[in-house]
């Protein structure tokens, strides 16, 4: 098939990679001139596991362009795939959207051919049924068929998560599901050859398709990610319970882990959740939810437990070094998630700003995020290119982002460089059974100071 893609971030380029990897004609297009260009030498703007290596099998199918005329041309699926950021107030803000929307119907109002518009962006629910106003405003509905297909990519993993998916969600009607399924059918088969550095998973032999309604779909979207975070917010609490009573997450965590109705994926206790999914469309589902007269108490409780479960590793750090002012503190990562170099949202910004507030010295190390980082952080942080400089003298060091070459670090290493040996593990990811009696170690959630624990009898009924 003849594919155009609205938008050139994660999700966009994502699917026209992987599209144009499977064998149809993907055209990208993007307002975006530099990252254009950049992309026509064969430059990816972000950084993600696997997408070079399948960019450069799939150049041949590749094109892109900064014109609609151009890349919308004799297309039978148009897919819009640009940012819907948060407005102040938690709203998703749609300009980008129909923006796109508005450029593209307008073409497909001179050229009329039959086409599938899809909605890939996160969007309100009704969105779907705004476009096709436009769509019947423009008299080309007879032409042209809205769909809402939302992604449920994770960054780190956008190649397996497109590859391979869980399932694909279709909203829209019995003609919109068809040429989507056509499109998909390599996906949904898995009758592609996989490539080498994303290998298919063992398991999987076929992937389901979920036909709804548009705003079901939609809908679906917000919900998924709203159960992720309240997943994560919840294990943060029992952490933060944990501290108290002088128990560990990680065990507890394990335990209801192993309930199949509960799963073990996102009980990983820490300073919570970024990037630039969970924090944007929790926003916007509380956001939608009030704007309907609904209170979702459950929801808001999330969002409030995961804006102040970042500053636990502050308070941890205070509780050991008092005040900070003067102390040189280590983080490590900035990245909100191994994998990727995004640091939208990522509790790596706040944590610091924390830190330069209460008078510290800040040395940061983060393996791919240092150039954007400083865009994001006063010019009073020192970006460290050696993992080595951020740690000699350190009074402290902070582990914000679990990268492998953090959880290889020698505990011999750390007490030979640092000025105090300090260690506060924001993910709770090192392997500290070689560190005892060399390291001092926090976790979260992981109680390892007797006299923090409440008494036996407090916690017994009178």
């Amino acid at each position: 098939m003849k594919v155009a893609v609205v938008g050139t971030g994660y999700v966009g380029l994502a699917t026209g990679i992987s599209l144009a990897y499977l064998g149809h004609k993907v055209t990208c297009i993007d307002i975006a001139v530099d990252k254009i260009e950049s992309l026509r030498q064969g430059k990816l703007p972000i950084f993600e596991p696997g997408l070079e290596e399948l960019f450069l099998k799939a150049k041949q199918n590749l094109h892109f362009t900064t014109s609609f005329t151009q890349g919308l041309e004799q297309s039978n699926v148009i897919f819009l795939a640009v940012g819907t950021p948060a407005n102040s107030d938690g709203s998703s803000n749609l300009t980008y959207l129909f923006s796109a929307v508005d450029e593209t119907i307008a073409y497909l109002s001179y050229h009329k051919w039959p086409t599938v518009l899809v909605n890939k962006s996160t969007a309100p629910v009704g969105t779907s049924d705004l476009i096709v106003e436009r769509v019947e405003a423009a008299c080309i509905q007879h032409v042209v068929t809205v769909a809402s297909n939302p992604e449920f990519l994770s960054q780190g993993k956008v190649v397996n998560d497109t590859l391979y998916p869980e399932r694909i969600v279709i909203g829209g009607d019995d003609r919109a599901i068809r040429v989507l399924q056509e499109l998909y059918s390599p996906i949904i088969s898995q009758s592609f050859a996989s490539p080498e550095q994303t290998p298919r998973p063992k398991h999987l032999k076929g992937v389901p398709i979920i036909s709804v309604d548009t705003r079901s779909a939609e809908l679906a979207k917000y919900a998924a990610n709203a159960f992720l975070a309240m997943k994560i917010s919840f294990i943060n609490e029992i952490a933060n319970l944990c501290d108290l009573v002088g128990a560990d997450v990680t065990k507890v965590a394990a335990v209801i882990g192993k309930d199949s109705r509960i799963g073990s994926s996102f009980l990983q206790a820490g300073i919570g959740y970024g990037g630039s999914c969970f924090p944007k469309d929790t926003l916007a589902l509380q956001f939608i939810s009030n704007t309907i007269g609904y209170d979702f108490k459950l929801l808001s409780s999330v969002i409030s437990v995961n804006n102040s479960q970042k500053f636990i590793i502050i308070e941890k750090l205070r509780e050991e070094l008092g005040p900070l002012y003067g102390k040189k503190i280590a983080v490590l990562g900035l990245t909100f998630k191994p994998g990727t170099d995004d640091i939208r949202e990522a509790p790596s910004i706040p944590i610091i700003h924390s830190l330069l507030s209460g008078g510290a010295e800040v040395y940061v190390h983060d393996p791919v995020a240092l150039d954007k980082a400083r865009a994001s952080l006063p010019s009073t942080v020192h970006f460290m290119n050696q993992l080595s400089d951020a740690l000699i003298d350190a009074d402290g060091a902070l582990l914000i982002t679990e990268w492998p070459e953090y959880l290889e670090i020698d505990a011999e290493y750390l007490s030979s460089v640092m000025r105090r040996p300090l260690f506060i593990d924001g993910r709770n990811a090192m392997d500290t059974s070689s560190w005892r009696g060399i390291i001092e170690y926090r976790g979260v959630g992981i109680s390892n100071n007797e006299n923090k624990r409440i008494n036996s009898n407090v916690l017994q009924s009178k």
